[in-house]
């Protein structure tokens, strides 16, 4: 006779390692999505205080480079296509890990990040076309609302100072990881210029050049760390957007161990490069991409015209609806109940705040209005406004339930036989009960000790029957 099968739990607890890595991953994450808010908050401020506007502009359009190499480019420009370049790098790796170690390994656990991922890029992609289309807007800027930024949102979580379960925030990197992969596919596809095929066919060999290194076990950052640079630089001038390079190269790393090797390369270098794309190269991008004008005026503006106005509802409301939604439909198909330690308030909450979409959104609105500087302002506000609605629409979500969340992570984070790893991962194991029965009969003797001290003390075992019987 069949035993009766166990119905798959949709955004359970995760496994110890994935646990550990995430936890790792969001720690540097958070501390980049701080320092992403600090630099944001810096831009809009010196873009708008009339001392300082001049002197922005001034270094914002401060070119550098060699020109005979079509590299003199503003400084700016190097934070787009460069700095980003380091960003789209780790999230190769991050993909490739997902893809070899993670949550993606396993096709019916990646079922449902991935359709919530494309739920959510696709909806609001939608609300912006039909926002558009009523006000007879440009539909050019549809894909600007379909991107999440991780680190902001983090950034977020650490500011309104709520514990949300490791299990939903493997799910918001997941998501995010996800939402990077389609973002490059975006901007490769539909924002490539007029190509250069010898550039092109230079960076192709150059990759190539770069993964049979990898496959020979070369090492060392003076031989991959030129390369990158050469690589990333006919990426360039081939017409295609040079982050694609990054992502390329992150995707080629080797990211599962092998026997005796506690990390694999990928994992070893996305440790490594990671504080420097969250701790400097985002923030640098979003201190010379940020910098826009914020009045009055323009605010009214953001909801007047229907460009702007599709941005924003496609970043409040496409993102959190489609997000949910995907997640809802995944688990009623797949017939994945949600975990018990959960409920559908949460996820919604998880997707509004995925409704934060701030730094490929900024390099999205630039390349779909370049060439036109007001345009290119006013959507950069509404990713602005859009990011800043959903954030307080999360943060009042999120606090609803943050009484629940902090009992969870106290659950996780339990060790009663201080072994080192939370008592939820050892309830299978024998060893761990046993230590515990320890731990309890040591306490039941101090207690019985106790007791009998009590019993001996003089004038103690009659002193509550004094009264009248």
């Amino acid at each position: 006779m069949t035993a009766p099968r166990t119905p798959r739990k949709a955004l359970g607890r995760l496994s110890l390692p994935e646990r550990t890595f995430v936890a790792d991953a969001l720690r540097t994450e958070t501390v980049g999505g701080v320092l992403l808010l600090f630099a944001a908050v810096t831009a809009l401020i010196w873009a708008n205080v009339p001392a300082l506007r001049d002197s922005y502009e001034s270094v914002s359009h401060f070119h550098l480079g060699p020109e005979a190499l079509g590299l003199n480019l503003s400084v700016a420009h190097w934070a787009a296509d460069g700095l980003l370049a380091v960003f789209f790098f780790v999230a190769g790796v991050e993909l490739k890990r997902e893809l070899v170690a993670g949550d993606l390994r396993d096709p019916k656990a990646a079922a449902l990040p991935v359709v919530a991922a494309l739920c959510g890029m696709a909806a609001p992609a939608l609300v912006y076309t039909l926002t558009t289309t009523a006000g007879g807007g440009s539909l050019a800027g549809w894909a600007v609302p379909t991107a999440t930024d991780i680190a902001f949102a983090l950034a977020v979580l650490a500011v309104i100072g709520t514990s949300l379960p490791s299990a939903l925030r493997a799910f918001l990197l997941t998501l995010a990881v996800v939402d990077d992969l389609f973002a490059i596919l975006i901007i490769a596809v539909f924002f490539t210029s007029d190509l250069n095929f010898a550039a092109l066919g230079g960076a192709v060999a150059g990759l190539a050049v770069f993964w049979l290194l990898l496959r020979k076990g070369v090492r060392g950052w003076y031989v991959y760390v030129p390369l990158a640079l050469v690589v990333w630089g006919l990426m360039y001038n081939s017409g295609i957007h040079a982050t694609i390079a990054g992502v390329a190269m992150g995707l080629m790393l080797r990211c599962h161990r092998r026997e005796g090797e506690e990390q694999s390369p990928g994992e070893h270098i996305e440790h490594l490069v990671r504080p420097f794309s969250a701790g400097l190269a985002v923030p640098l991008f979003a201190l010379f991409s940020a910098g826009v004008a914020v009045s009055g005026g323009a605010l009214v503006d953001v909801f007047a015209q229907p460009e702007t106005l599709g941005v924003v509802l496609g970043l409040v409301v496409g993102k959190m609806f489609g997000i949910f939604g995907g997640t809802w439909l995944t688990a009623r198909f797949t017939r994945a109940s949600l975990s018990e330690d959960l409920a559908w308030a949460d996820v919604f909450a998880v997707s509004a705040l995925a409704g934060i979409g701030f730094t490929v959104s900024l390099l999205i609105g630039e390349l779909a209005f370049e060439g036109d500087a007001a345009m290119t302002d006013s959507v950069k506000a509404a990713v602005l406004t859009g990011s800043l609605i959903a954030a307080v629409l999360a943060t009042v979500l999120l606090k609803v339930r943050n009484a629940k969340y902090r009992k969870l992570a106290e659950e996780e984070e339990r060790d009663e036989d201080l072994s080192g790893v939370p008592d939820v991962y050892e309830q299978d194991d024998p060893a761990y009960h046993l230590r515990m029965a320890e731990i309890h009969e040591r306490k039941a003797a101090e207690h019985r000790r106790l007791a009998r001290e009590k019993a001996e003390v003089p004038g103690r075992a009659g002193e509550d029957h004094d009264g009248p019987a």
